[in-house]
């Protein structure tokens, strides 16, 4: 039997899926396709984009089987991988002074100590990458298959500092490093970790002002504070940002941000919303944040979730529909298809117009956001009690305050000190895994949701989640079973490799 050296393991193959078609299962593993062995999802990509394919299985049993069929350029395959390097992470070879992963509590999961540093993971899911441990081979392939755009952690562009925050002396050439991605033709997202009195002030002015030179290449810059967990050793003494340097850090951003915008229309810059908090500011207008560019950087979360909420109130005004109307009709309706188990039981027995008590959780730091736009609907609806949970984060310790590294029991601990009724638990999705109902202590939602037996337990991802959660608790359900680990990209997504 021929040995490859790398194999894609197939995590799920939903059903109706070309691989269920093909009779693909879990545990199988894809070695080739039309002849080309296979490193990660983007060769798997790149190899199927073909009319005419050739798959080379290994079933679990350690069995080969070729299977050849003809399908659509752009069908996609429609099976999860358990990773999407099927030749290992590429690690990270960096000890910066902020390492978040060198400050993980000792119990967290395994998962968490990994210090990826992949361009590859860049591109497929905006992780960000130092570009310290890639070579000629790695800007080649981001040229031949088009990876762009890639998000890449700049952290200064003083080369003697960035090698001195970093601890690595490769960390100096960033700016080769980013005119070989510009050579090969990549766009990219940039990234600032900003520790008080060390690069910000005059040396985040001169970042920001060589960020902006390499426009349009450069299609971003975030800026987000360091963050510290109780578990830090590193020597370097790494301070955090106080409410007057972090309202230094707006006032500098908003006056290059000011420029970028009479440039261009665009903003350009954008801070962390832990700075605007930290300051006691609002965060910035929607339009500020140009569609949202690096949400999932934590920049513009906030704003994000309140327009969300916004929009999704303004879309039941204008459908005529108040919180509770016709929810006799819709629990009935929902008995009748057996969905019933969603549907809180003051409602199910007709009586709508019970009390509902909501514990909403949060992290500290949003707190005062979720109180605000609660109470914006809990006075127009009597029957609504809502209360706010801001949860001290024990497990990373207290100086980590978003609501996406609240822990299992941290939540419950929290909520154990609470008296009084409670008909439901809204807790943040992000604190999740994507792709599995598990917190990052490792409890499973459903040992969660068995230690508060006497309230339905429901995670809330956006604003649009939250305001539908608190007007309409009763039929409020969030289905998480759709969410997916490594899928394939579908060939749609990529312009054809170069020849």
């Amino acid at each position: 039997m021929e040995q490859h050296r790398y194999a894609g393991e197939l995590l799920r193959v939903p059903e109706g899926s070309l691989a269920d078609e093909l009779g693909l299962v879990a545990g199988d593993k894809i070695l080739e396709v039309n002849g080309m062995a296979l490193r990660d999802i983007i060769d798997v990509s790149f190899a199927f984009a073909d009319e005419e394919i050739d798959l080379l299985v290994e079933h679990a049993d350690g069995e080969q089987e070729m299977i050849s069929f003809d399908k659509d350029y752009d069908e996609e395959l429609g099976a999860e991988f358990t990773s999407a390097v099927f030749d290992g992470i590429r690690r990270c070879a960096n000890n910066c002074y902020f390492c978040f992963v060198n400050m993980g509590a000792p119990s967290a999961r395994a998962s968490l100590a990994i210090k990826d540093d992949d361009y590859r993971l860049s591109f497929l899911y905006g992780n960000f990458v130092t570009l310290t441990n890639m070579g000629a081979a790695d800007f080649r392939r981001i040229e031949q298959f088009h990876l762009s755009p890639l998000y890449v952690s700049v952290q200064c562009m003083n080369p003697e500092l960035r090698a001195e925050m970093l601890r690595c002396k490769r960390a100096a050439d960033i700016g080769g490093q980013l005119d070989r991605l510009e050579a090969a033709g990549a766009d990219y997202h940039t990234q600032v970790v900003l520790c008080a009195g060390l690069n910000d002030g005059a040396e985040l002015e001169r970042t920001i002002r060589e960020i902006a030179a390499r426009r349009p290449h450069a299609l971003s810059l975030a800026v987000v504070p360091v963050g510290v967990t109780k578990y830090r050793t590193d020597p370097y003494p790494l301070r955090q940002f106080d409410a007057a340097g972090a309202a230094a850090v707006i006032d500098l951003a908003e006056r290059w941000q000011k420029i970028f915008r009479a440039e261009t229309g665009r903003t350009f810059l954008y801070l962390g919303d832990e700075f605007y908090v930290l300051a006691g500011r609002d965060v910035p207008p929607e339009d500020w944040y140009d569609g949202f560019p690096q949400l999932d950087n934590g920049i513009g979360l906030m704003r994000s979730f309140q327009k969300d909420f916004a929009e999704a109130r303004a879309a039941a005004e204008a459908d005529g529909v108040a919180a509770g109307d016709d929810a006799i009709a819709e629990a009935d309706g929902a008995a009748a298809d057996g969905t019933a188990a969603v549907i809180a039981p003051e409602v199910a027995t007709g009586n709508a117009d019970a009390d509902v008590y909501l514990d909403v959780v949060t992290g500290t730091s949003v707190a005062p956001m979720f109180e605000a736009l609660a109470r914006s609907v809990e006075d127009l609806q009597p029957q609504l009690h809502v209360r706010i949970v801001p949860v001290e984060n024990a497990f990373w310790g207290t100086t980590v305050n978003v609501s996406g590294l609240l822990t299992g029991r941290d939540i419950l601990a929290a909520l154990a000190k609470l008296d009084g009724p409670r008909t439901g638990v809204l807790i943040p999705e992000p604190a999740l895994r994507a792709g599995e109902d598990i917190f990052l202590d490792d409890m499973t939602l459903t040992a969660f949701r068995a230690a508060l037996p006497d309230a339905r337990v429901e995670p809330v991802q956006g604003g649009a989640d939250y305001y539908h959660a608190l007007t309409d608790f009763a039929h409020y359900h969030k289905e998480r079973a759709g969410e997916t680990a490594y899928m394939w990209q579908s060939n749609a997504g990529y312009t054809k490799p170069a020849e």
